[in-house]
């Protein structure tokens, strides 16, 4: 009797296959040198050390190499942020962790950041929902961080927490952003410091008349 194997099944053991990280990572790299729209199956084969059919039996074209970045590669350093935030005690020092790693995790996998930047700018080209669910994860973490802050009172209580969200993360994005556009060699981790700094005192001088 032959077993049938379902799609979800597979996809988890194409997953954990060294050919399917492989081609992956080499089309990760081909998408940030070229840009999604010019990458070609026969880049990435050729970037992987792999014949054009092989990338077929793992992937139905390149919007699904995408795709899997977005909901695989991606969701594994997203596990990493949860981890990070769960081992923090107070507010500010969750949110310095998340800012860290999340710096950190970029700075060590230029490809996966400049392919991260640049596509989730042009969703059309995936399953929009991939996005959406990576963007609510973050934005969940970054929500129950805020509360907790105006549970302990060094958040203020009235804040707007959209608001302050979008704050947090247009500034983070806007680090790897310059970071990726000027080819800087800087510790992008050390910017979390800084960072959490400004959200949490402002720019304004507090005596200021």
């Amino acid at each position: 009797m032959r077993r049938v194997i379902s799609r979800q099944n597979k996809i988890n053991m194409d997953q954990t296959s060294v050919k399917y990280n492989q081609i992956l990572n080499a089309a990760i790299k081909v998408f940030a040198d070229q840009g999604f729209h010019q990458a070609t199956i026969s880049q990435v084969a050729r970037e992987a050390g792999v014949a054009d059919g092989t990338i077929y039996l793992y992937f139905k074209n390149k919007a699904d190499i995408l795709s899997n970045f977005f909901s695989y590669k991606t969701r594994l350093v997203f596990d990493r942020f949860r981890h990070a935030v769960d081992q923090a005690e107070n507010a500010e020092a969750k949110l310095k962790s998340l800012i860290a790693l999340h710096l950190g995790e970029f700075q060590r996998d230029r490809n996966m950041a400049v392919v991260f930047q640049r596509e989730t700018l042009l969703a059309r080209y995936m399953d929009e929902e991939s996005i959406r669910e990576i963007t609510k994860t973050y934005m969940d973490l970054l929500e129950e961080i805020l509360r907790q802050g105006q549970a302990e009172g060094s958040i203020r209580g009235q804040l707007p927490i959209g608001l302050a969200k979008r704050f947090i993360l247009g500034a983070v994005n806007e680090v790897i952003n310059t970071w990726i556009v000027t080819g800087e060699d800087k510790d992008l981790a050390a910017m979390a410091a800084p960072l959490v700094d400004l959200y949490f005192k402002g720019i304004g001088a507090k005596n200021a008349g």
